[in-house]
């Protein structure tokens, strides 16, 4: 049976379910971390997929699971994966929050060195006054470059990593078990 055509699809084979979780996490089951190396994988797989589609990810087992964790697997998935989106958005803000900082900062620096650059000017030294007028400039212009990083650049793998893991926090998981 093929998944829908807006359905993309992720395959995963193990011997049991408990390979797809972190069997060092002490959480219940419905709360444990994925294994590492099995997040790894679906996320790999989720980033060739097409964009836009919803996620299925299939997992074959050559052991059936408890009936407990076997009703609690696609809970347990999604739960990991919004934790992490949520992780992400955490991790966007603080960003964020740091570009604002850094920008206004930045600009009372490059302001700071307008100004100086101006009094130099004015104190008419020479060839000095433009020497160290121009320096200030880049000085001041030079202190905007990690805000400006923030904002034109660092954002985006982070928003990108958001989206991802809140695609994968909605996806299906499908048991398949030996016949």
């Amino acid at each position: 049976m093929n998944p829908p055509a807006e359905t993309a699809r992720i395959e995963v084979r193990l011997r049991e379910l408990a390979q797809l979780f972190n069997s060092m996490d002490p959480s219940p089951f419905v709360d444990r971390d994925l294994d590492r190396d099995a997040e790894e994988f679906i996320l790999g797989w989720a980033r060739e997929l097409p964009a836009g589609r919803d996620f299925e990810l299939m997992v074959h087992l050559t052991e059936p699971p408890p009936a407990d964790r076997a009703a609690g697997a696609e809970g347990a998935v999604q739960r990991y994966f919004a934790s992490r989106a949520e992780m992400k958005s955490r991790e966007l803000r603080h960003l964020l929050r740091r570009g604002r900082l850094s920008l206004m900062v930045g600009l009372l620096f490059l302001g700071g060195c307008f100004l100086l650059g101006l009094l130099v000017n004015h104190l008419d030294l020479g060839a000095f006054s433009l020497v160290a007028k121009e320096g200030l400039v880049i000085v001041g212009w030079v202190a905007m470059w990690r805000p400006l990083e923030i904002y034109l650049y660092d954002w985006w793998p982070l928003r990108e990593e958001q989206t991802m893991f809140s695609r994968l926090a909605r996806m299906s998981v499908r048991l398949v078990l030996p016949a």
